[in-house]
Parts: structure tokens; sequence; C-alpha cells
């Protein structure tokens, strides 16, 4: 009895295992794993060079066919429409037309099964663009995404049916703030020399080395891992500016002190990483100094002050804090220079910017806070 229990027991152990494979034989008519994830890569990155495209073209439609008619992914494409609207419009105002846009893509993690996939990625988009009224050379900028998607196999086609990732471009189009600055010359090294107490050039490197998944970025676009990543804790925008001048190797080197201070492995205090905490504490250290602030207009305009604005005083290495409302500082982002134009580019975390025109992003109601850090 127990030898016919023990050879039950291996025919158990044997037959159900080549039933089960004889039944799941059908499912080999699908594409195996692999061939699934690299149709799933190929898609996304012909999806994203198509989109980024799109920013130069305006031909919505081309890339429509990438949505399904499910209300998440009719949301997706018209943040798109929005982007590309967004985008051309800013253009227009400021006397510039988009020459060329490229995107490339880093999947972080990914599971395809056979009608769904979800995908992490970060975007790394470059833009380009020429000014209207003045002969310049094409001007570049980046900027760095992370993405999270969802997409969805329909009629043997992958469209994506969610998708959510911090846009620096999502702003409302029908509210950019009008007027551009006067044109103005400044030398590529202008004012980027390393002072007594500020060292402005390598702040600048620093800034330029770490500016994470936009375009242009060094560091194979990776922030520094010195630091701790507050993306998921409110942003990380403060943090990185913090950095940038308060780097005692490679960024400005300013003196820890005063409750601004970065503990290893346990992150910054509230002065080094919140926004408001931060301003208020460069300029009662002495090591700030408020140029001005208003919105846009107000920063451009030639003054009896500020003959070529106002934002035409600043230099590279120094910085400017973001006011969407209610005076609350929202963000903050390094100058790094100007292009051919005399226009300010900065760079920033969170929604990672590389020489970015510094109002691209924000409306007409912002208010911008300009800081010259003292050398």
């Amino acid at each position: 009895m127990n030898r016919v229990k023990r050879i039950m027991s291996i025919l158990i152990c044997v037959v159900i295992p080549v039933s089960l494979s004889m039944v799941c034989t059908p499912a080999q008519a699908a594409a195996n794993p692999s061939e699934q994830e690299n149709e799933v890569e190929s898609v996304l990155e012909t999806m994203f060079k198509e989109r980024a495209k799109t920013l130069v073209t305006q031909d919505m439609p081309a890339i429509e066919a990438f949505y399904d008619k499910e209300k998440a992914s009719r949301v997706a494409y018209w943040h798109e429409r929005n982007r590309c609207s967004y985008m051309n419009k800013w253009a227009e105002k400021r006397d510039v037309k988009l020459t060329h846009a490229d995107s490339s893509i880093r999947i972080v993690r990914k599971s395809v099964h056979q009608e769904y996939a979800k995908i992490s990625l970060v975007q790394s988009e470059q833009i380009g663009y020429t000014y209207m009224k003045k002969f310049l050379p094409e001007q570049f900028f980046g900027v760095g995404t992370r993405h999270f998607i969802t997409l969805k196999k329909t009629d043997g086609v992958w469209k994506i049916y969610r998708e959510w990732y911090l846009d620096p471009l999502d702003e409302n189009p029908d509210k950019i703030a009008d007027g551009t600055l006067p044109s103005i010359n400044k030398e590529a090294d202008e004012s980027e020399h390393n002072g007594s107490t500020y060292k402005r050039k390598r702040a600048v490197q620093y800034a330029n080395k770490y500016a994470g998944a936009a375009w242009g970025a060094g560091n194979h676009h990776h922030y520094n891992k010195k630091y701790l990543d507050y993306t998921g804790k409110g942003g990380d925008c403060t943090n990185f500016a913090s950095q940038v001048v308060g780097d005692e190797k490679e960024g400005g080197g300013l003196s820890h002190k005063g409750g601004w201070l970065y503990f290893k492995g346990t992150g910054g205090t509230r002065t080094w990483v919140h926004t408001d905490s931060f301003s208020h504490f460069l300029t009662y250290s002495g090591y700030g100094r408020l140029i001005k602030q208003g919105r846009y207009e107000e920063v451009v305009a030639p003054s009896s002050k500020h003959p070529n604005g106002a934002v035409s005083e600043l230099k590279p290495g120094d910085l400017i804090a973001y006011i969407p409302r209610n005076n609350d500082i929202d963000h903050f982002a390094v100058i790094v220079g100007f292009n051919d134009y005399g226009y300010p580019m900065v760079n920033c975390h969170t929604a990672d910017r590389y020489h970015v025109p510094f109002d691209l992003g924000w409306d007409r109601n912002t208010q911008y806070r300009l800081i010259h850090i003292r050398d």
C-alpha cells in the first residue's frame, strides 16, 4: 500500500507539471516576455520622440493615435495639447520661434503583461529656438521629467492608457506675461569668478553638472548622491539651490551657519530645504541682497535704477525665488548665465531644467524675487 502511494506521488509530481505545460501551450502564441518588453520600449521611444517634434510642428493629430478613448487617456492627451500650446504662445510673446525638439528616455522600472504594461521612466528633452527680430545662433535648453505610464494593448497596438508627470511646462497658455527684455550684450564668462566668500564660478559648474534629468546636464543625468533627494518630499529645488551655493568641495562654498546646515545621512535643516526659510536666511545672514521683486513686466522693464531691467543685473550663481501667489515662495532656481540675446537662463531640480529661460513655465501673476549672492 505504501509502495502504491509512493508510485502515485511520483506520478502526480511528473504528470501534473506536464499537464500544466500542455494547458499553457496556447499562450505560446503570444509574444514571449522579452519580445513584449522590447516592443514596449520601442513604442515608448517612438511616442516620446514624436511628442517632442509636435512642440515644433504643432501637429497634434500626429500623436493622437498614441491615445485611446478612455477618459484617463484623453486627459493625458489634452495635457500634451496644452503643453504644446503654452510653449508656442510663450515663444510668440518672447519673439522667438521653436526650431528643434528631441527626446531620449531611460526606463527605470517596467512590468509588462499581455494586455497592460506599467512603466516608470525619465525623459531628457532638448528644445531649440531662434530670435525672430535679431540674427543670432540657434539657442538650446533642456528639461527633464519623470513619468509614470500605463500602456494598454488595443487591437494589437500599445496605447497610453494613463500617464502622470511633473511638467515644468504645465501652465495656462492664456496667462503668459507680455513683453520681453531689451537685447543686452553679455560676455560668456562675465562675473563668473571665485570670490573670497562665494566661489561663483564653481557654483555655476556645480549647477550644470548636477542638473539631473534635463538635457545638457552632467553626471550622467543624476543628482549628487552625497545629498538626499527631496523630490518626493515636497520638492528638491531648495535643496539643490543650497547645494549650489553651499557645497564646500564643488559648489559656491558659503559657510554653513545660523541653522542653514546639512547632515550626512539625515539631510538638511528646514532652512536648507524649505523655500521661505532659505530666502529669509539669505537676507538676514548677509549672504544675499535683494535686487528686486515683482511680476515679469516689472523685473524686465528698464528704469532709472535698472536701465536694462532688474534681471539684467543678475550674475551667474545668483538665485531667483518664484512666488505664484500670496507672497509664498514656491520654487528656487539658479542663474547659470545668459543666452546670446542676453536673456537670463536658469537650472533647477524637481522638474529639472538646464539653461531654461527664467520665466518659462510661469504665468503673468508670478512674482520673481531676484537675489544677488555677495562674493
